[in-house]
């Protein structure tokens, strides 16, 4: 909207525009106390001896009240020196109620009185400000930080609420069936009941920060810390309508009829600036109408509609202005500014009455004052009467001294009772008997170190912090010994017996130093050279479901030869992961951009895939269920992304179509498998309908008849009757056009490649028939064992020979492998000729006939499970046991056998393949299983052709409206200018926070690290390492994001708020994944990457680059055991250049990297005098601690100028 047409000095105040207000202001300004300062003002006011008040109050003349016009009523004193947060007016009562930044409440009433009394004051809070009060029908609401509090108006406590403790609450609003909303800085909207005392939902909102709410009938208006407001829904809290207000922020809004007015601030100059114009929305057409530009700097407003929509506009430093947003009323009448005669310096709180009679300021010095618009008022048209405590009536006694020793006591009045007295206790309840000490957690012992006498150790986690449990006998006998599993056993000495969970299947977590993950010693969980999953980034639940599909062949060639043009695209995450898990030798690699663009998709959040934090550190989540829904979104989700038609030309490999045209895709191909769903009705009409399926549920038998014991069956018969599902169901007949009771059947027209079968074992029932047939399964094992295995004599090699075999001895399988195991190693499956499946269990030994051959059937051998680790220690975790074949082994180890592997996270250990399909229920419960055709693998093409072309380094277009060729930082590379292997190119990155560290102290005072704080690569650039255009950038890409930002660190990224916004952003714009691709294109051309700390860098863009590729010059300036040393200092003290004098610039600091590289060679003389560059490092290091390693100001010391180098406007031609 233009306003250059509006008269500029309409924002300026003159002098003679209201004299009153001249002549207050002059007051105000009066440094001495009022000598007309009123005795009632000062009645909770302490005066020091000289007779002036202890802090330096102002208190005005009481003005006189001209009826219909505003004036000063009342002014009185809440706390002196503790400003006000909050008013309110009651809505049932003659009060007025005060909050103050202290915590404390206060309550005054008489608003026709000579001046405003006192009512009820009491502490809300102990510490934290009060921030909004709310009046009910029996009680006063309370809204703090983190807490609501409710208490009667004469202040006892009726309930004390409190809420998360990373909740800030900022407002809250009284919503219909006694139900209020709670909005804060938060990313979601709390309802809270006020009949069950207890949060019943959380609604999540788009934009954080809701500071304001207002209600019509209509809709529920949000004001936004952003600028905006959001109109929602009243029952659903579904977004409706949005307006952007005010490019910074926004400082109140009020609704009257249709009629949406704002005030806030706005972006101007890298600051914040009150605006002067009202925004004004008409809620009939949704739309902006003319604003209102007004005389004074708006921080409240409200509606005061008597005759008209009169409109209130109050200042900070106390003017009130008066207008009329409809324009209806004359000008000259209500275009008056008054000023309120303020005892402090800023009006903190401002409020209304319903009776609209009277509004109420508070102030930064604890004053309130009560304005009016005729002498006597009311707060409510029709309020009821105050009730004022009783005086107390206290018998009078004789004075009785104590003193007297004797002084009887039969002269104490006692009641007079035919009743034992309660103090009468009989004698069994007088014998002392002090409760013992509970003993000390044997962990705690286990692990303690003795300083002295004192002995330390880290907190098990088994109680809470600084509290020690008494327990009863009978909950002794209860306890759990089990929960005391600690969190992260792998690494330390052998724990004790009473431990169920192994350690290798306990939840591992990373332990986090002062040098973050450089000195984790990631070889002690994995010592081969498979990559394990870094676990700390959220919702990494799923990382033992992406090993599982990455040692599947026809998977990953797939997702690597996938490439399309969707920002956020699972199968091409899941590409670049597999490409890293391919390079790591033995290295973790992280998720982080699979996940990240997993949180954007719809349906993973509708399905309720998508965990909080808050969900993750409290284990409310059910991991079993959670990963098998996972499963089946994945399998879902990959079909869909790679049955689409070809990218085009520039994200488009040779190999991105070999897989399938659209409509068919590897994944149909591997899982799919295609059902005939019947279903009959009891009139005869039968229903035929085909569909496919990309996985099966497990259905477990029910027991009929009240019979408690379990049958036996076999794991093949379930796996028949689970794929031709028979079922009892209510359904729609169109025959007897009801619905009536149907048997609908399901029977499967084809077998799919790989069979993925979710277990389902989500109830106590179904534990205990899994664990019931396991035990019949060991029997029978064990006695077929005992039948069929031979005993061979001393002196006897012609009965050893019979035992050997080619692998070696066959030797008796002992109990314990047999124990708790009811899947079998492979199952053969056969569809005969009327469709009819047969499933049979087999040994993995077992091979295939002629005749069966030719009768189709196929052999399906186990290759991976996934299991739920039960520990209540640490909430539970998945791991996944997979068998890896040859080509992985041949791929990384360079033999050719199979193994059963563990994968927990970035544990991995090979295992027996015995403890793949053991179930122990007690801490170990089957999540998923994964059968494959045996010799699957041949009819799918397993090659791949890397589909990241050259062309993904030219020009792009920016995401950012407001880029324009004046702000061009790079220029991109022509043909020509092609990298070729070998060639140097300058790195540097820049990253904001979106989580914030998480951290503790210990026992013996020093910090441990929970969780680390969540970065994301905010500005990539890179440089060119020779040639004419040396140091020239041809990337200097800003990343866009979509999740909340809480910390741009612009001091060491130069990253602004709005630099990564694309309706407001300057710079150029692009995706993540857009740049990702050049950097990919660029390792696997081969080029080497120069930079300063490159090793955080690749981390955290999520690259893995071959290390004979990365040249990082905070190594090659360093000597061992010593510390790094900054860019900056080696800047300065081997180039003579002062860089990173008040923000980091990624094109500068990555430029600086190749002249330290160059001068490395230069001192070094290309690396063939290593000892004479190590004296040059070491007087570096003496240097640095001179200085205690900081670059001298030019002032304090005699610097050379720095190097003269080409400039980049110069070369730019800027």
């Amino acid at each position: 909207m233009n306003y250059d047409g509006l008269d500029p000095g309409l924002t300026e105040y003159t002098q003679g525009l209201h004299p009153v207000l001249d002549s207050s202001l002059e007051s105000a300004l009066d440094p001495t106390l009022d000598p007309h300062l009123g005795p009632a003002l000062l009645q909770n006011v302490e005066l020091d001896p000289d007779g002036m008040p202890l802090e330096a109050i102002q208190v005005p003349d009481s003005v006189h009240i001209m009826e219909g016009v505003y004036s000063e009523l009342h002014t009185v004193v809440s706390e002196v020196g503790v400003p006000v947060s909050a008013v309110h007016f009651d809505l049932q009562e003659e009060l007025l109620w005060v909050g103050s930044h202290g915590g404390h409440a206060t309550s005054f009433f008489g608003p026709t009185l000579p001046a405003l009394d006192r009512y009820s004051s009491f502490q809300v809070h102990s510490s934290d400000d009060i921030r909004q009060i709310q009046s009910l029908e029996n009680g006063i609401m309370f809204l703090a930080k983190n807490n609501l509090k409710c208490c009667t108006r004469g202040g006892l406590t009726m309930f004390d609420y409190p809420m998360d403790e990373t909740a800030d609450m900022h407002c809250l609003i009284l919503t219909e069936n006694n139900t209020l909303l709670l909005g804060g800085l938060q990313n979601y909207i709390t309802e809270f009941d006020l009949n069950a005392v207890q949060e019943t939902q959380k609604f999540s909102v788009e934009v954080p920060g809701v500071a304001i709410m207002r209600q019509s009938s209509r809709f529920l208006f949000c004001g936004h810390t952003s600028g905006k407001v959001s109109l929602r829904d009243l029952r659903t809290l579904n977004p409706e309508q949005e307006f952007d207000a005010y490019s910074g922020s926004l400082s109140d809004f009020d609704v009257h009829g249709n009629l949406l007015v704002t005030c806030g601030f706005s972006s101007r100059m890298n600051g914040l600036a009150c605006d002067r114009f009202l925004m004004v929305y008409d809620l009939r057409m949704m739309r902006a109408i003319t604003p209102l530009q007004v005389h004074i700097d708006p921080l409240f407003l409200r509606f005061i509609p008597t005759y008209t929509s009169r409109l209130a506009i109050i200042s900070q430093t106390g003017q009130c202005q008066f207008c009329e947003p409809t324009g209806l009323a004359n000008p000259a009448d209500i275009f008056d500014i008054f000023h309120m005669n303020s005892v402090g310096q800023l009006v903190m709180a401002f409020d209304v009455s319903s009776s609209k009679q009277a509004l109420v300021f508070g102030d930064s010095e604890g004053c309130v004052h009560l304005w009016a618009d005729s002498p006597n008022i009311s707060f409510n048209d029709y309020s009821r009467e105050l009730e004022f405590a009783l005086p107390c009536i206290v018998d009078s006694f004789p004075h009785l001294d104590w003193n007297q020793d004797l002084m009887p006591l039969s002269v104490t009045p006692m009641p007079l009772t035919s009743e034992p007295l309660l103090s009468d206790w009989p004698s069994a309840l007088c014998v002392p008997s002090p409760r013992r000490a509970p003993p000390v957690d044997p962990e705690t012992l286990r692990t303690m170190k003795q300083v002295g006498f004192i002995g330390y150790a880290p907190n098990p986690r088994t109680k809470l912090r600084n509290q020690v449990p008494y327990r009863l006998k009978d909950a002794e006998s209860e306890f759990d010994s089990n929960s005391q599993v600690p969190e992260s056993p792998i690494g330390r000495e052998e724990e004790p017996h009473f431990f169920m969970v192994p350690k290798k299947y306990r939840k591992v977590t990373i332990k986090y130093s002062k040098l973050g993950l450089e000195d984790f010693d990631f070889k002690h969980y994995n010592k081969t050279l498979f990559a394990g999953l870094e676990p700390h980034i959220p919702n990494a639940y799923c990382n033992c479901i992406i090993q599982v599909l990455y040692f599947m062949e026809p998977i990953r060639c797939l997702v690597q030869n996938h490439l399309c043009q969707k920002e956020f695209c699972l199968a091409c995450e899941l590409g670049f992961l597999f490409h890293m898990l391919d390079l790591s030798r033995g290295d973790p690699c992280q998720a982080s951009n699979f996940l990240r663009a997993f949180r954007t998709i719809p349906e993973a959040s509708a399905l309720g895939l998508i965990l909080a934090d808050l969900d993750e550190a409290m284990r409310k989540v059910n991991l079993g269920q959670l990963i098998q829904s996972w499963n089946c979104f994945i399998l879902t989700q990959l079909h869909q992304e790679t049955q689409e038609q070809e990218a085009p030309q520039a994200y488009r490999g040779v190999g991105s179509s070999v897989f399938g045209c659209a409509g068919d895709s590897v994944i149909s191909q591997l899982f799919g498998c295609e059902i005939e769903n019947c279903s009959m009705c009891r009139c005869g009409k039968e229903t035929v309908r085909v569909s496919s399926n990309l996985l099966f549920t497990l259905h477990y038998p029910e027991s009929t008849n009240g019979d408690k014991t379990i049958k036996e069956w076999d794991f093949a018969d379930i796996l028949k009757r689970s794929i031709c599902l028979e079922m009892n169901t209510q359904a729609w007949c169109e025959n007897c056009e009801k619905y009536q009771p149907t048997v609908q059947t399901r029977n499967v027209r084809c077998l799919p490649d790989v069979l993925a079968i979710n277990c389902e074992v989500n109830s106590i029932k179904k534990a205990e028939f899994w664990k019931a047939q396991a035990e019949y399964a060991c029997k029978k094992a064990v006695k077929k064992e005992d039948t069929e295995m031979p005993k061979p004599r001393e002196n006897n090699p012609s009965e050893w020979e019979e035992l050997c075999g080619d692998d070696g001895f066959y030797f008796s399988t002992s109990i314990e492998e047999l124990k708790n195991v009811w899947v079998p190693y492979s199952v053969k499956m056969k569809l005969g000729k009327n469709k009819e499946l047969e499933v049979t269990s087999c040994s993995e030994t077992d091979e295939l006939c002629l005749v069966e051959e030719e009768e189709g059937v196929y052999i399906y051998d186990l290759f991976g499970t996934v299991a739920h680790i039960l520990d209540p220690r640490t909430g539970g975790n998945l791991v996944a046991h997979i068998k890896i074949g040859e080509t992985y082994h041949q791929r990384k180890e360079g033999v050719t056998h199979q193994q059963w592997y563990l994968f927990n996270d970035f544990l991995i250990e090979p295992v027996d393949k015995h403890e793949s399909v053991q179930f122990e229920l007690n801490w170990k419960v089957p999540a998923l299983l994964y059968y494959a055709r045996r010799g699957y693998y041949a009819k799918y093409n397993l090659s791949i052709k890397n589909p990241i072309e050259a062309s993904v380094l030219l020009a792009e277009a920016s995401l950012a409206r407001k880029q324009r060729k004046c702000h061009a930082t790079f220029i991109p590379l022509m043909l020509s200018e092609m990298p070729q292997p070998g060639e140097l190119v300058g790195l540097d990155a820049e990253f904001v926070t979106l989580n914030q560290e998480e951290a503790e102290l210990r026992s013996d005072g020093t910090k441990s690290t929970i969780k680390p704080s969540q970065m994301s690569v905010a500005r990539i650039t890179c440089v060119r390492g020779q040639g004419q255009n040396e140091g020239v950038p041809f990337i200097d890409d800003y990343i866009s994001t979509q999740e909340q930002v809480v910390d741009y660190l612009t001091q060491y990224s130069g990253i602004k708020p709005g630099d990564l916004d694309a309706k407001i952003s300057s710079k150029h714009l692009t995706t993540l994944k857009s740049t990702y691709l050049k950097l990919r294109f660029l390792i696997d051309i081969g080029v080497k990457f120069v930079g300063h700390g490159l090793q955080k860098d690749f981390r955290v863009i999520n690259l893995l680059v071959p290390k004979d590729q990365v040249i990082d010059t905070v190594y090659l300036f360093h000597i061992p055991r010593k510390r790094m040393i900054s860019l900056r200092f080696l800047a300065w003290h081997f180039l003579d250049l002062k860089i990173q004098s008040e923000t980091h610039d990624s094109i500068e600091d990555a430029r600086t990297a190749l002249q330290l590289y160059r001068k490395y060679l230069e001192l070094s003389k290309n690396g063939r005098e290593p000892d004479k560059f190590r004296k040059v490092l070491k007087g570096l290091y003496e240097k640095g601690r001179k200085l205690d390693w900081k670059v001298p100001d030019p002032d304090g010391e005699n610097q050379s100028s720095p190097k003269s180098t080409p400039s980049f406007a110069d070369v730019i031609g800027l």
